[in-house]
């Protein structure tokens, strides 16, 4: 496992890299992926078991499926940063026929992209999926995705968590980005979601929460303890409390950079309070 100091370098330097990412296209999503860059960090060099490498059948090792897609620039640079594909193809991202589209999808032949994520609402859907498989094919490795808190304002996602627990799929790690931005607005301003541990606990899940969901140390114990929840009859979820455009002060704690890419003086500033640590693209 890497040490603190490298992770701490891994996220200066992804936030780089999305930064970097949106500004030459002037499009893409970087606070949502500035929120979530320690938690998918830790994720991929930490928690997960994962194959030297990738194939889409994914047996014998853990799977992710992000469900909120629009933050690519992150899920990008971390699955380049742990050896998936060239750091260098970064610089495509959004162009003609790059295999790094806005949102993930497939057919490009990403490695490291398992489903298209474009819409919203889906991922855990296809998670229990892939968890059911893997219990059907006595594979013991987990299942884990990310979704938006905003995300959870579609139907579809509460008939899945009501099938997950009523078919015992406790081999599934659900972490929701808890942030309470979304494209319009704050969470509450556009559709309270009310107390959702209560929700969930509603619908029989395990609830773990990760009260500082942009600290290295606290993700790793946090998603250690929910690694532990699994294998005892219920789904587990993590309420990870994140905060959009983390590490970019005029970033944070708004919803105004959910999908705005920075200009060139707001491009320097930003790298300026994340100096380079690993190298860029």
């Amino acid at each position: 496992m890497p040490d603190l100091d490298y992770l701490q370098k891994l996220v200066v330097q992804t936030r780089r890299d999305i930064l970097r990412q949106v500004h030459k296209v002037n499009s893409g999503h970087p606070g949502g992926s500035l929120g979530c860059t320690e938690f998918l960090i830790v994720l991929y060099h930490v928690i997960m078991d994962r194959k030297n490498t990738f194939d889409m059948d994914g047996v014998g090792e853990d799977l992710f499926f992000l469900s909120n897609g629009h933050i690519s620039p992150v899920f990008y640079s971390v699955l380049a940063r742990a050896g998936y594909f060239p750091v260098e193809e970064l610089n495509t991202f959004r162009l003609l026929n790059s295999r790094l589209q806005g949102h993930p999808t497939t057919h490009e032949g990403l490695p490291g992209i398992r489903i298209a994520s474009g819409s919203l609402g889906q991922g855990i859907s296809v998670s229990i999926g892939a968890a059911q498989t893997k219990k059907l094919n006595n594979d013991n490795h987990l299942v884990y995705t990310l979704c938006g808190d905003g995300e959870l304002q579609e139907g579809q996602n509460w008939e899945a968590i009501m099938y997950a627990s009523g078919n015992n799929v406790d081999n599934l790690i659900v972490t929701v980005d808890y942030n309470k931005q979304q494209i319009d607005g704050s969470l509450n301003d556009v559709l309270p979601m009310g107390d959702l541990r209560k929700k969930f606990e509603a619908f029989d899940w395990k609830v773990l929460e990760i009260k500082e969901g942009n600290n290295l140390e606290a993700i790793s114990t946090g998603m250690k303890k929910a690694k532990a929840e699994t294998g005892k009859g219920k789904p587990v979820c993590v309420l990870l409390h994140t905060v959009m455009g983390n590490g970019v002060d005029f970033m944070m704690h708004t919803n105004a950079w959910h999908g705005k890419a920075p200009n060139d003086e707001q491009l320097k500033k930003a790298l300026e309070q994340n100096p380079e640590t690993l190298g860029d693209y």
